[in-house]
């Protein structure tokens, strides 16, 4: 029987490889925010001339800069300093939701330079007057960034529900289906005439880009695997393995808020009945608080109010059987909580807690562990969206040079 000889993949020339070693590097500076030549050198294994090469380029094309001396205590000279560049390159996030539009821009470090969020209803709006809204607030953002020399690589939306290759299959708490997000927002975005040229668009779901951001920016310490929830309108869920999402066969894991706690419970947005965001989202909860906002329904349950205080609790006891199945099944180092959550955490947590210690076999599960945890608020999903971006830099820096 005739075989077909394995393919080959083709060698790296010394272009491809020296594209690689930029990156490599350029990674490692990031890494460690402030290092040496010849500590990148011995990080990397590459020479110290090869290093003090590659440093040069990205020295010249703006991705690094030079800060001052440091002293190791030993014999020889100083090592300059390098960090990454708090100008030139930088990442554009766009988190669209139901009641709000917020964009932040971050820099080659990571920082957020830049943030603006406005409160909008969107639930009434098309989506493409929606994405063009969200396009005038990105604008603003890319004038912030200009006024702080950082020129955007390209723009991430963060968006509410079902969200792949560009596309808002479903958002039911927008009432959105198969809408081309990406298209709609960059020609809104393009007719702005505020970058040149285009910037690449890009989306996913929002609390991936808040999951991301967690575990970039958040003080999860050494915890690589963990489940994230967000608390808005609805609910959102994002799951983490080893440092990186786990997006499912489609792209569309993580939807906890669609998970059924009562098979006949009350209608849902999607069509089924008994959802959790029908219990934990957050017009569920003030609902059943009868509280004008969040942040009253906070005041009101600090101070024992008994309506609020049952609202909050019996939302923490769903939120709690709803992941109690996530953690048997994926076995997270922690939970983190987002969104509205943290706010609430005082009467929330301790709820969440008891039953995830009924439920969770392993035994794991205490409320004296510490898994439970609020998210920083450091962390939000546009955040998460523009720091995306910055590793797309990080990855090819060529890419992005001037």
């Amino acid at each position: 029987m005739k075989t077909t000889p394995p393919t080959r993949e083709p060698k790296a020339d010394k272009a491809s490889v020296r594209r690689h070693n930029l990156s490599l590097v350029l990674r490692t500076v990031h890494q460690a925010g402030e290092t040496t030549r010849a500590a990148v050198a011995a990080r990397v294994g590459l020479t110290r001339a090869a290093v003090s090469s590659l440093v040069e380029q990205l020295l010249d094309q703006g991705f690094l800069v030079e800060s001052g001396k440091t002293f190791s205590g030993q014999a020889g000279r100083p090592g300059t300093v390098l960090k990454p560049a708090d100008t030139g390159p930088a990442g554009l996030g766009v988190e669209v939701n139901v009641d709000y539009v917020s964009a932040c821009v971050v820099d080659l470090a990571g920082a957020d330079r830049f943030r603006v969020t406005e409160p909008l209803d969107n639930r009434a709006a098309e989506p493409d007057e929606v994405l063009a809204r969200a396009a005038g607030i990105a604008a603003r953002a890319l004038r912030g960034a200009a006024e702080r020399e950082l020129r955007p690589a390209g723009v991430r939306l963060a968006l509410p529900g079902l969200v792949s290759y560009g596309t808002v299959h479903q958002a039911p708490n927008l009432g959105w289906n198969r809408v081309p997000a990406d298209r709609l927002f960059g020609e809104a975005l393009t007719a702005l005439r505020v970058a040149e040229p285009e910037l690449p668009v890009t989306s996913d779901n929002e609390a991936n880009a808040a999951a991301l951001a967690e575990l970039w920016f958040g003080a999860l310490g050494d915890v690589r695997s963990f489940l994230y929830l967000t608390g808005e309108i609805g609910v959102g869920g994002a799951i983490v393995v080893d440092g990186e999402l786990l997006r499912g066969a489609h792209g569309f894991a993580g939807e906890i808020g669609h998970l059924p706690v009562d098979a006949d419970g009350p209608l849902c947005r999607c069509g089924s009945r008994g959802c959790l965001e029908q219990y934990a989202g957050q017009s569920a909860l003030l609902r059943a608080a009868g509280a004008a906002g969040v942040e009253l329904l906070a005041r009101a349950a600090d101070a024992g109010e008994p309506r609020a205080v049952a609202a909050v609790e019996e939302a923490g006891r769903m939120l709690g059987l709803a992941l109690s199945g996530a953690v048997n099944l994926l076995d997270p180092e922690a939970v983190v909580l987002g969104g509205i959550y943290p706010r609430l955490m005082a009467r929330l947590g301790p709820a969440v807690d008891a039953e995830l210690a009924r439920r969770v076999v392993s035994g794991l599960w205490t409320p004296a562990a510490g898994r439970l945890r609020a998210a920083s608020p450091a962390t939000p999903a546009s955040r998460g969206a523009a720091a995306f971006v910055i590793r797309q830099v990080l990855t090819d820096p060529l890419a992005y040079a001037t």
